[in-house]
C-alpha cells in the first residue's frame, strides 16, 4: 500500500486479520476516507488468507485521511495519503450529460462504441492474451462481460475458476450435444457463503486491463445461462454476492453496472428482486457508477429513477436502431443498443449479419442520438472460440469501420448528436443542443444514406458558407468536396453507405 494515488485512481487499505471460521460472513470491515471536499464510507471485503481490504476512489486532489473499524481488533487502523493529479488518459468515471449522452467526470465527451465478450474473464491465458491484442487496436471503448461463468451454445467448457468454494457437477463424460438450455442444477455442491477470491481477482484484472486501454468495463452481475445454480440462489445468497461485488469493484473508475443480461429469462427473479438489487447498488456504491438492465424480449421500465441509461436488445427483426428517436423521447436517457445482432455466420438469427449491416446499424444509431454495440460470432470448427463469448482473435470487417465512426463522432461539437431534419431517405445527425438546431451557434450536419445509392445530392443553405465533405463509411475515407453557399450539388459515387458532412464556416 503506497501513500499516494492519482485522482480517480484506486487507493487500497490492506489489513491482516482472522481467517478461522467463515470470514465472509462472520467478520466485517468498514472504512471512512476524508478529504477537504468529500467524506466517503465504504464496506471492506475479505480477500482470503487472512487478508481484508477496503478500496477508495478519490474525486479530488490533496491530502486525505482514513480510519478503518470492524469486528476484529486488527481492523482499527488509521492513516493518510496524498492524491495527485490524474495521469494521461484518466478522465474519471462516466456520467450522463445533456440528458441523452455521456461524458467523463472531467467533462471530456464520451461516444460509446462497445462490444460484448460475455465469458472473456473465464478463458485460458492464450485466449485472454489474444483478446487484449485485439482491444489494443482501439476498435472499442466499452466491453460487456459477466462475473458468473456462462452455459450456452459454443460455451460449454467449465471456466478457469468458479465464484464459490465447492464442486461443480462433472460433465466431462458428456458431449456438447448433450447439453440443453434448461440446465440441470443437481449435482453441484457449492458453499454460497464462501467466495473464491481468485475468481474475483480475474474480474479485477480484466477491469484494470480495460482501464489501461481507456475502455469502460460494463460488468454483467447476473444472467440466466447457467448450469451451476448461480441463477437460482436465494435472496440472502444474492445479497451476500451483491455486497461482495460492490465492495470489490466499485472503486474502479471505469466500472458500469449491468444488473443482468436478459433479465426476463431469469425465471427465478421478479421485478421486486431487481428493484431490490438496484437499491443495494444505490446505497452501497458511493461513486454512483452508471446502472442499467438488459432485456431479451420485454424491455424493463427504463423510466425507473435508478436506471441511468437504457441498455437495449432489439425486439424486432427489421427495425431496432430506427426506434432510437422514439426511445430517447420516451425515457429521456441515453439509448445504448448493446445487442442489435452480431457479425458472423452461425445458424442463429442474432449471429449472422454482415459487417456492412452491423456498421450501418452503428451509423443509424449514432446519427439518431444513440449508441450501438458490436459482437462477433464466426464459427471456429477447430477451437469453437467466438468473440461474442470468449474473446480471442477477431475475424470480421466491422471493427475497423466502428473505429472510423468513433473518430467521426469525436469531431462532433458539444456533447452528442440527435436527429436533424432531412429527406425521407436519409438520416441526418446534428449536435444535440438547441443552439445548433436553430442555427444560432453555427452549423454541423451529417447526412447518411445507408443502403441508398444516390449519385448526387442537392442542398440549400441560404445563409453562410459551408465546407462539404464526402464520407465513405465502408472504405473509411473523408474527401473534401469544396466550400458552398446557397443552392449547391454534391456529386456522390452511387454506392451504399455514403454520407455528406456539412460544416458552416465562421465568418
Amino acid at each position: 500500500m503506497g501513500n499516494t494515488v492519482e485522482r480517480w485512481g484506486l487507493f487500497e487499505v490492506e489489513i491482516h486479520g482472522p481467517k478461522d471460521g467463515n470470514p465472509f460472513t462472520e467478520q466485517q470491515l468498514t472504512a471512512v476516507f476524508r478529504g477537504k471536499n468529500e467524506e466517503v464510507r465504504v464496506s471492506g471485503f475479505y480477500d482470503g488468507e487472512g487478508v481484508y481490504k477496503a478500496r477508495f476512489m478519490p474525486s479530488f486532489e490533496g491530502e486525505y485521511t482514513y480510519e478503518t473499524s470492524g469486528s476484529f481488533p486488527e481492523a482499527e487502523t488509521a492513516g493518510s495519503f496524498l492524491v495527485t493529479s490524474p495521469s494521461e488518459g484518466n478522465h474519471g468515471p462516466m456520467r450522463v450529460v445533456n440528458t441523452c449522452h455521456f461524458a467523463y467526470e472531467d467533462t471530456t465527451p464520451y461516444y460509446s462504441v462497445g462490444t460484448t465478450c460475455y465469458a472473456w474473464a473465464h478463458q485460458p491465458e492464450e485466449v485472454h492474451r489474444q483478446t487484449l491484442e485485439e482491444l489494443s487496436k482501439g476498435y472499442f471503448n466499452k466491453m460487456r462481460f459477466c462475473v458468473f461463468p456462462k452455459h450456452y451454445i459454443h460455451n460449454f467448457r467449465d471456466p478457469e475458476t468458479f465464484p464459490y468454494e465447492g464442486t461443480p457437477v462433472d460433465h466431462s463424460n458428456l458431449s456438447e450435444e448433450t447439453f440443453t438450455y434448461e440446465a440441470d442444477f443437481s449435482g453441484n455442491a457449492w458453499d454460497f457463503t464462501r467466495f473464491c477470491p481468485e475468481h474475483f481477482r480475474r474480474i479485477e484484472r480484466c477491469i484494470l486491463e480495460l482501464q489501461e486501454r481507456e475502455i469502460e468495463a460494463d460488468i454483467i452481475v447476473m444472467h440466466p445461462y447457467d448450469r451451476w445454480g448461480f441463477s437460482q440462489m436465494t435472496r440472502e445468497q444474492d445479497d451476500l454476492y451483491w455486497r461482495y461485488v460492490i465492495a470489490r469493484f466499485s472503486a474502479y473508475r471505469n466500472v458500469w453496472w449491468s444488473l443482468a443480461n436478459e433479465y426476463d429469462l431469469l425465471r427465478a427473479k421478479t421485478v421486486e428482486d431487481w428493484e431490490h438489487y438496484a437499491a443495494l447498488l444505490c446505497e452501497l456504491d458511493p461513486y454512483h457508477h452508471l446502472r442499467s438492465i438488459h432485456n431479451c424480449m420485454a424491455f424493463y421500465d427504463h423510466s425507473r429513477p435508478w436506471i441511468t441509461h437504457c441498455s437495449l436488445q432489439r425486439q424486432d427483426l427489421y427495425r431496432h436502431v430506427e426506434y432510437t428517436d422514439e426511445y430517447r423521447v420516451r425515457w429521456g436517457k441515453p439509448v445504448v443498443w448493446d445487442e442489435i445482432s452480431y457479425e458472423g455466420n452461425i445458424d442463429m438469427g442474432w449471429g449472422n449479419i454482415s459487417g456492412e449491416e452491423l456498421t450501418r446499424r452503428f451509423w443509424e444509431a449514432s446519427l439518431r442520438g444513440g449508441y450501438a454495440g458490436h459482437g462477433e460470432t464466426f464459427l471456429d470448427p477447430e477451437h469453437d472460440i467466438l468473440w461474442w463469448s470468449h474473446g480471442g482473435p477477431l475475424h470480421g470487417e466491422s471493427p475497423a469501420r466502428i473505429r472510423f465512426l468513433h473518430q467521426i463522432l469525436e469531431e462532433t461539437p458539444g456533447y452528442g448528436l440527435c436527429r436533424g431534419q432531412g429527406a425521407f431517405d436519409e438520416t441526418v445527425g446534428v449536435p444535440d443542443s438547441p443552439g445548433f438546431l436553430m442555427g444560432a451557434e453555427g452549423g454541423y450536419e451529417i447526412h447518411y444514406y445507408g443502403f441508398g445509392r444516390p449519385s448526387f445530392r442537392d442542398f440549400i443553405k441560404p445563409e453562410g458558407r459551408w465546407q462539404a465533405e464526402i464520407i465513405d463509411t465502408w472504405e473509411m475515407t473523408v474527401t473534401d468536396a469544396g466550400v458552398h453557399s446557397g443552392k449547391f450539388r454534391i456529386a456522390l459515387p452511387g454506392k451504399e453507405y455514403m454520407a455528406v458532412r456539412l460544416k458552416r464556416i465562421a465568418e
